[in-house]
């Protein structure tokens, strides 16, 4: 007879999920002689980014608590599959931290694969150097440790770590990465498993579904080997990933990790600073002046402002915005209208403009460009700005839609091209990134508006909710343009633009392209930048191409965001400027890093 509360349905399953529940707890698989193998002692593996130390190949915690103290400068060790981290963290409390994860397992034996395949991409094995610098680009927005390539290539050399990427079938950008470890060729597991880490996707990448494809692919191959079960270690606060492995059918299982006590785990063993409620802009600019020793004060986290100070010296920040920024060149910024004539004056090719509020002249300067851009006068972030509009009736709803946000209107030449952003620091150029606009990847069976929410929830994740898709009129128009409604179904593998505007607070996505940029780009941002007089800008350009000298200058952002153009050192240039006497012994000497121009004062 059943038990209270169970339906007949469920008992022949209720044997399943016992053993999935107590996966962890499974004695090691024994040899024939009734004896369970012996795994081989004081197992690591150097994975790149440090070394994973399997606890159940060390006898003592003593023993392994030594081997965590041998950690190397600028590595990340993990002790994995303690079950008696009281004992490990005892014999050395001083440096070594509870890592506040989950251990999920995934029983191989009951794996199925999933129905759906990747679309727009494929998974495949890492095997070159331009995949290893994409993986560490990956990485790095994650604000993971990167890979050392020396130890990469001796990884490869053997089958013990496997290293996937996902790839764009048309571009063959990296758009995601994930590592596999094998126990019973690292250390003769007797429980024949093996290990997950480091799954990383792109925040820009479009497709839907690259974290499961990566995923469920490692778990594929494992299985095929004999594997019993994949184990992977997850921040218990990283709600999207611990969704994703749910659904794929992990469970938590009764093992901890243990860390190191070190700069990169820092957060994790010494709660939150008090600047952990600054947006990602200006936590980048607070970590780097925490590293330097600069102290930081927080004046107003919602707003993003923040007093950093080093010996006498004190100055006050909102994000890349200081106070050696002045008043008059903040003014300038401000008004659209004010920086174009300035800039002109400068030399810098500028495009036709009128004001919003000459209706006469609207219809003949449609005649002669064909197509326009409104923008309010005043504004950031891209809002009210309407791109491609080519008839009257659009132009005139979209400078009411402009009204909202400022009352004066402008509408400029639509200059078509590459939206390029050059960030100028010191009057150098520090970084450059084309912005596209956003877009989605249809996979046959999602409606439109379902693909724009994944991608929204996507970005945000990966800005802390800086960069969304807004569902308004503007995406309505975009999508109407490329022949859909939010409510029907594109193509799998079809890409729908679904902004024209490439500004990252409206999803749009950054692309580095600082070491392609031609040297007539550089000296118009950097000769725009002191037309100004602003120390800190980000000057955006249209570009038919950034490998060629021609442009068409659109505006200057007075508080241009230093996140997302790793590896360049934004953010370490930006402190460099503020206060010199912290630049490293190493870099001093006033020489320009690799990729910075310069411009001589007094424009072109």
């Amino acid at each position: 007879m059943n038990a209270p509360g169970r339906s007949r349905s469920a008992a022949p399953f209720a044997h399943r999920l016992r053993r999935l529940r107590t996966g962890g707890l499974k004695p090691p698989i024994a040899e024939h002689d009734g004896r369970p193998p012996e795994p081989r002692p004081h197992t690591s593996v150097d994975c790149g980014w440090g070394r994973l130390l399997f606890a159940q190949t060390f006898a003592d915690p003593g023993e392994l608590a030594r081997a965590m103290r041998g950690e190397a400068p600028e590595r990340r060790d993990i002790a994995v599959y303690v079950r008696d981290p009281h004992l490990v963290l005892a014999a050395a409390p001083q440096d070594l931290f509870l890592d506040p994860s989950h251990t999920c397992r995934l029983d191989l034996s009951t794996y199925r694969s999933g129905r759906r395949r990747p679309r727009g991409f494929v998974v495949r094995r890492l095997c070159s150097a331009a995949d290893l610098a994409e993986v560490n680009r990956i990485y790095l927005t994650r604000n993971m440790v990167p890979l050392a390539e020396e130890v990469m290539w001796r990884s490869l050399d053997h089958r013990v770590i496997t290293h996937l990427v996902a790839e764009d079938e048309a571009s063959g950008a990296i758009l995601g990465t994930v590592t596999g470890i094998d126990h019973v060729r690292a250390f003769d597991d007797p429980e024949r498993g093996c290990s997950l880490w480091c799954l990383a996707v792109d925040p820009q990448a479009a497709q839907p579904g690259i974290g499961e494809a990566l995923v469920r692919h490692l778990a594929e191959m494992f299985k095929a080997r004999g594997r019993a079960f994949l184990d992977l270690s997850v921040m218990h606060d990283n709600e999207q990933a611990l969704a994703l492995y749910e659904k794929l059918g992990f469970v938590r299982v009764p093992f901890f990790s243990v860390k190191r006590k070190n700069p990169i785990n820092e957060k994790l063993f010494v709660g939150e600073p008090p600047e952990a409620g600054l947006n990602p802009y200006a936590r980048l600019i607070t970590d780097e002046a925490r590293r330097r020793g600069i102290a930081v004060e927080v004046v107003d986290a919602p707003g993003g402002f923040f007093r950093l100070s080093l010996g006498g010296r004190s100055i006050l920040c909102r994000e890349s915005l200081s106070e050696l920024t002045s008043a008059v060149a903040l003014s300038i910024c401000d008004d659209k209208t004010v920086t174009r004539r300035v800039v002109a004056r400068a030399g810098i090719v500028v495009p036709e403009q009128i004001d919003g509020d000459d209706p006469k002249a609207l219809e003949a300067f449609l005649a002669r460009h064909g197509a326009v851009v409104v923008k309010p006068a005043r504004g950031e972030q891209g809002q009210g700005v309407a791109v491609g509009l080519e008839d009257v009736a659009s132009v005139r709803k979209a400078v009411e839609e402009a009204r909202r946000h400022c009352e004066k209107v402008l509408i400029e030449a639509c200059a078509p091209g590459l939206d390029l952003r050059l960030v100028v620091i010191d009057y150098r150029l520090v970084a450059a990134a084309v912005r596209r606009p956003a877009r989605v990847v249809g996979d046959g069976q999602a409606r439109l508006e379902e693909l724009i929410e994944r991608q929204s929830r996507r970005r945000a994740a990966a800005t802390g909710g800086e960069s969304s898709i807004p569902l308004d009129a503007e995406t309505e128009r975009c999508v109407q343009a490329a022949g859909f409604t939010l409510e029907e179904v594109p193509p799998a593998g079809t890409e729908v633009q679904v902004r024209r505007t490439a500004n990252l607070h409206t999803g749009g996505t950054i692309h580095d392209v600082t070491g392609e940029v031609h040297p007539a780009l550089a000296r118009a941002a950097v000769e725009a930048a002191r037309a100004i007089g602003i120390p800190v800008a980000g000057i955006d350009l249209m570009v038919g191409s950034v490998r060629e000298p021609s442009y068409v200058f659109i505006e200057a952002n007075e508080r241009p965001g230093l996140a997302n153009h790793e590896p360049h050192p934004t953010a370490e240039r930006f402190l460099d400027l503020l206060f010199p006497q912290s630049i490293p012994a190493a870099r001093r000497g006033g020489a320009s890093s690799p990729g910075e121009v310069t411009a001589a004062r007094g424009g072109a």
